[in-house]
């Protein structure tokens, strides 16, 4: 097999800080979180749930 080149930019450029996903990442204020992530630590940083 072919080995894949790294990506350069997009969705699969861009990796979770905690657990090295690819994908959609929450990038605004530089978390670089993917939405798993975020979920989880979102009280600890701070973020509120509003209904």
């Amino acid at each position: 097999m072919e080995e894949k080149k790294p990506r350069k930019f997009g969705k699969g450029a861009r990796r979770c800080r905690n657990c090295g996903r690819h994908g959609y990442v929450y990038q605004c204020y530089g978390l670089m979180l993917c939405r798993r992530c975020f979920r989880e630590l979102a009280p600890k940083m701070g973020f509120k749930k509003y209904q």
